[in-house]
């Protein structure tokens, strides 16, 4: 690979310059045109057009001591010569014999901060008309043209690598996630079972009081390692998976949550009002983790004392489940990253987690074909799950 290749492929990449070539060839009669790479000691051909088979390809170069561009750099200025034989500078310069040309012109292509990439430069065997206003303008025009393109193409370079690196750290951090919850799946296992053994013994109130709390504790362990996994799961393109059917048991499985979380935190109120005559169409164990989800944030972002209220009932054939608290108002900057994760976690650093609880809620509701909406105001916060009650419609 060329050392320069770098600077060959941007020209390459730049479409416009074909178009320029070819137009300083028309425009001016002659016959060969170039973007060169110029540095103290190379001339690098990065693209060309050639009509007189003077014979570089991108990538080929010449002595750079052996042209003319390699004066525009060194002295800082643009060369132009309508015929080497009746210029008083150049008549007798080495590179026009060299070369066999007698029209010329080379501009300087700078980059935005100043710096010298190389030039636009032309011949051609005969004499040509190029020191006036309209073929300098032209000439200069498309060296800037060529340097912004230059510029702007290592920016685009730049984002792109960025991206390309954001993607990858993004999805080891995932594949991390996903693991470490995977992996705590199984101590979280382990304390439960020995928490149920203790309890089929014989315990005082102080002792059971301690393993009501740690039953606590490893089921709100569970949940977190579940919206883990649903986190993952949902990034890496699976989703989380909900399986609505008919079931009558959703009442029972509301009221288990709301006792767990009390053996949580045992000072916090919680009010309900389930009514829920008839089956209710969703999946029970993950309408259960949204309210769960739905509690811990309520008890998280609530005033402190205050009850958290929640409401669950039938109406108009949709099942409309709400968990209210009183506390401040959810800030207006917030409310459109409100169920993103990982949103929140500057909100309480000391008390919020990952932030995946209401993340994972919304993609229960949206799953059962519903939604989770916030409404907020100076006195109370309702979250509101609202989804149709019918196998049909849910999917």
């Amino acid at each position: 690979m060329h050392d320069f290749q770098a600077d060959i492929d941007a020209i390459a990449r730049n479409r416009m310059i074909p178009t320029l070539l070819e137009t300083v060839l028309l425009a001016t009669g002659m016959g060969f045109a170039a973007v060169a790479r110029v540095t103290e000691s190379r001339w690098v051909t990065c693209r060309a057009v050639d009509q007189i088979s003077f014979g570089l390809t991108p990538g080929d170069e010449l002595d750079v001591e052996s042209t003319l561009c390699h004066e525009v750099r060194r002295f800082d200025q643009e060369i132009v010569i309508d015929d080497v034989n009746t210029d008083p500078v150049y008549v007798n310069h080495h590179c026009p014999a060299q070369y066999g040309f007698r029209g010329y012109i080379s501009i300087p292509i700078r980059r935005a901060d100043g710096s010298f990439f190389g030039t636009l430069c032309a011949i051609d065997p005969e004499p040509r008309k190029l020191n006036n206003d309209r073929v300098l303008s032209m000439f200069r025009l498309f060296a800037q043209m060529i340097g912004e393109g230059l510029d702007a193409d290592e920016a685009l370079s730049k984002s792109t690598s960025a991206l390309r690196d954001e993607r990858k750290r993004s999805y080891v951090q995932e594949r991390f996630i996903a693991i470490l919850a995977h992996d705590l799946r199984n101590p979280v296992q382990a304390l439960t079972a020995g928490l149920k053994m203790m309890e089929r013994r014989e315990l005082d109130e102080r002792a059971k009081e301690v393993v009501g709390l740690m039953r606590g504790s490893v089921k709100r362990m569970g949940m977190l390692i579940e919206n883990l996994l649903d986190q993952a799961r949902q990034r890496s393109g699976g989703g989380i998976v909900v399986e609505p059917r008919p079931s009558d048991d959703l009442a029972m499985a509301l009221d288990q949550i709301i006792e767990e979380f009390q053996a949580i935190a045992p000072n916090q109120t919680i009010t309900k009002d389930i009514d829920l005559p008839e089956p209710v169409t969703c999946d029970v164990p993950r309408v259960a983790q949204l309210l769960s989800n739905l509690l811990a944030n309520a008890s998280t972002h609530g005033a402190a004392g205050a009850p958290i209220k929640m409401d669950a009932r039938l109406k108009e054939g949709r099942f409309i489940l709400s968990v209210a608290n009183q506390g401040e108002k959810i800030p207006d900057a917030l409310m459109p990253t409100l169920f993103m994760p990982f949103e929140r976690v500057s909100d309480h650093p000391s008390r919020e987690g990952l932030g995946l609880g209401l993340f994972i809620a919304s993609e229960i509701a949206a799953g059962h074909g519903g939604t989770l909406t916030a409404a907020s105001d100076d006195t109370e916060t309702v979250f509101t799950l609202d989804m149709p009650n019918g196998q049909a419609e849910a999917q």
